[in-house]
């Protein structure tokens, strides 16, 4: 089972997102923040990570550049999803080692075709 590791602040995005990806078939973990990000991305070695950018503690693109250094998680596809533009932060995820870049709001489905996309599963439902 593929497993997807999404990380926001916003309790009720990581239930929406993670909902819909559950019921798609996928094992998701969450984390609220870049620390608790960080910690999960290296004991569960995720199949794919969704990112936000606005986080406590460490933002997203600071997560994304320790995750890439990491051998142990340096492989991991990472797609940030935040409410900046492409202009603001664009550049700057791709940098970091982020393969994708989807703008808030963003529905489930186009989530979904994100994690579908980078790691070539297939949905159950």
């Amino acid at each position: 089972m593929t497993t997807v590791l999404l990380v926001d602040d916003q309790l009720e995005l990581r239930a929406i997102h993670s909902t819909y990806l559950r019921e798609h078939g996928f094992q998701v973990l969450t984390a609220g923040d870049g620390d608790s990000a960080l910690a999960t991305a290296r004991s569960h070695n995720p199949d794919i990570i969704l990112l936000d950018h606005s986080l406590p503690r460490r933002t997203g693109l600071d997560v994304a550049r320790e995750l890439q250094c990491d051998p142990r998680t340096a492989e991991i596809p990472i797609v940030m999803i935040t409410a900046h533009t492409y202009g603001a932060i664009g550049q700057k995820a791709r940098a970091a080692g982020c393969v994708s870049f989807l703008s808030k709001p963003c529905a489930p489905s186009r989530v979904l075709q994100e994690v579908l996309r980078f790691t070539g599963s297939e949905t159950t439902a």
